[in-house]
């Protein structure tokens, strides 16, 4: 299916909700994930030429945004550490203390992954992804994907443990 450049720009607008979602779940800072997100329909737009026909725009905007999330974190390992001293991030805390003790605790234990299995956790579980879609995504093979995804769910699952009752983490095909 041969889309002209307005159809394909209104399916790149079509996913800024999931692109969102899902760049919030990962970088846990909307700040940051709202400019991630930016950041990757500014590259899709600019690379429109880069669509083949056939492509799935969920999985390529998805890759794009993996592809920028990781030459950030590589950038920030080199970068110098940086201490802030600005005490706005403890007041928002506070503020935000009547939120939803469910959500703050997956929130926590999402955070408390390793970001491999973050990945894998939020594209799957999250965003509805394919094993396949996902591997393509993350530019790894459907096995590793698999296995990250296992290793994260069993490591959420010991997270919001609540004295003996274990949480059931929906499987997603």
């Amino acid at each position: 299916m041969d889309r002209t450049p307005v159809d394909r720009k209104s399916a790149i607008a079509a996913e800024v909700p999931r692109l969102m979602r899902y760049a919030s779940s990962l970088l846990r800072d909307r700040a940051q994930a709202e400019d991630l997100v930016h950041d990757c329909v500014a590259r899709a737009l600019a690379n429109l030429s880069g669509w083949r026909d056939g492509d799935n725009p969920r999985r390529w905007l998805f890759t794009i945004m993996h592809n920028l999330h990781v030459d950030r974190v590589r950038a920030r390992m080199r970068a110098p550490t940086h201490v802030s001293l600005d005490d706005s991030h403890f007041n928002e805390v506070g503020q935000r203390f009547n939120d939803d003790l469910t959500r703050r605790e997956i929130d926590s234990a999402l955070g408390a992954l390793p970001l491999e299995q973050r990945q894998c956790v939020l594209l799957i579980g999250l965003e509805g992804l394919t094993y396949a879609e996902a591997a393509q995504v993350l530019d790894v093979p459907v096995g590793t994907v698999m296995s990250r995804l296992s290793r994260g769910r069993e490591k959420l699952r010991e997270l919001l443990d609540r004295d003996g009752i274990r949480p059931t983490l929906r499987r997603i095909k």
